[in-house]
């Protein structure tokens, strides 16, 4: 029987219309603008003004404390200005624009296809280096990936456990990343590997990519200590908590971390980065893109370099349909709907999903009748009809005790809710408001 993680979850329907689509690099855009907030903790402080030349793979931000993440251009040419400019959030962020000229790499970066197995750094060489290449979770959550491997003192991790789930509908950057860079990826794995000290990997894969199964379990041989393992289809799998559960069956406590019970996650997107900043120099500037959607003319796997406008790959693709209801950041499940498409493509973006009017109308609402539906998919065994109420009447000490920071925002709720409740918007916009009231009693 297959692994999977034994509480709640749904299967919608998958939607994966581009996982046949190879990986297609997208030509340069004539401008970019670069956040240089791309990541969870604190944003990084713009190093360049208006007139300086840079090339692909210079640093353009700095990080500014330890949960934090330099930032590189992704493009050779001028700063045109050092502006705020609106991100896929709907809000206008601090962002490095610069003109394109070219495409001059840093002399550093070894740009040879070459794949290079030896692995020459230490363990504090290897996590330094990925500090400074800007390195972060590209699963979507964006945790800079060196503060994860600084495992701290009386702490002991036993297992890394690599992220090839990819549950959300319709995207497939992962998959293909899993077909095409497989080789590289798993170097990148053991990189990890030697960086937190463990001598097993175990990557999990959802059983509908059989390709991606196949193919790695025959590259792995060649792999001491890396594992690959089929896991039942079944949403939110790729929830780290979820992920930990179905391969080594260790429950992570509410209010703790996969490293309380021996693990570290990773994301197969991420194992590849770390395998190009340690053995090419190459900082994370760019990273594959899903466009796609039911009436998208070529759902396609982009590789598209950061700040990109996201009309670049509609254009790509076919260009936007006549049919269109909404253009969502990320997946159906998790994402977040844009409200226009001259946003950049950022180090979290793991696709662009265009949904027709008849898949992106809510429907229309109707009382809550306790079905209890919504407890029986939540992933964490919460209570999301209470935790909607809460939020709605802004009772923040009770969401607080029933447990809201837990919720993994996977929106299981909202998908099976036959009231069709917008559970999941009250329930971030509660935990929104108590990881406020949280940080302000820590200063």
């Amino acid at each position: 029987m297959l692994k999977t993680f034994p509480k709640g979850g749904v299967h919608p329907a998958e939607g994966k219309y581009s996982a046949n689509s190879a990986i297609e690099t997208l030509p340069l855009p004539k401008t970019v603008s670069i956040p240089i907030a791309q990541h969870i903790g604190a944003p990084s402080k713009a190093i360049v003004a208006k007139g300086d030349k840079v090339k692909v793979g210079d640093k353009i931000a700095e990080s500014t404390g330890f949960v934090s993440a330099n930032i590189h251009s992704s493009v050779s040419g001028t700063v045109v200005k050092v502006d705020k400019v609106l991100d896929s959030t709907g809000y206008k962020r601090p962002c490095v624009i610069v003109d394109v000229e070219g495409d001059e790499w840093n002399e550093s970066i070894d740009r040879s296809s070459d794949l290079k197995k030896e692995i020459s750094l230490t363990d504090k060489e290897i996590i330094q280096r990925i500090n400074e290449s800007g390195i972060v979770g590209l699963g979507g959550a964006t945790f800079p990936s060196h503060v994860k491997l600084s495992v701290p003192d009386g702490k002991k991790i036993d297992v890394l456990i690599i992220n090839g789930v990819e549950c959300e509908p319709y995207l497939t950057s992962d998959h293909r990343l899993m077909l095409e860079k497989a080789e590289e990826m798993l170097v990148g794995i053991q990189i990890i590997m030697k960086a937190l000290g463990v001598n097993l990997a175990l990557i999990g894969i959802e059983n509908n990519k059989p390709d991606a199964i196949s193919h790695l379990q025959n590259l792995v041989k060649d792999f001491p200590g890396i594992e690959v393992h089929a896991l039942k289809v079944q949403y939110p799998q790729g929830g780290e908590k979820q992920l930990i559960k179905a391969l080594i069956n260790r429950e992570v406590p509410s209010g703790a971390l996969p490293l309380n019970v021996g693990a570290v996650v990773h994301n197969v997107g991420t194992a590849l980065a770390v395998y190009e900043a340690v053995q090419k120099n190459k900082p994370l500037f760019e990273r594959v893109v899903t466009l796609t959607g039911k009436s998208v003319k070529k759902p396609s796997n982009f590789m598209v370099r950061i700040g990109a406008p996201v009309t670049e790959l509609i254009e790509a693709a076919g260009g936007l349909p006549e049919d269109t209801g909404k253009v969502i950041n990320g997946g159906p499940m998790m994402g977040k709907a844009l409200n226009s498409l001259e946003v950049p493509v950022v180090k979290g973006t793991s696709g662009i999903l265009i949904m027709p009017v008849d898949l992106s109308s809510r429907k229309k609402e109707s009382d809550c009748i306790r079905c209890a539906k919504c407890v029986s998919v939540c992933p964490q065994g919460l209570e999301p009809f209470l935790l909607n109420k809460l939020a709605q009447l802004e009772k923040y000490d009770k969401l607080e005790t029933g447990a809201v920071m837990d919720c993994i925002e996977c929106g299981s709720c909202a998908y099976t809710c036959p009231a069709g409740l917008p559970l999941l918007d009250y329930i971030r916009l509660g935990k929104s408001k108590v990881s406020q009231i949280i940080r302000s009693r820590k200063q």
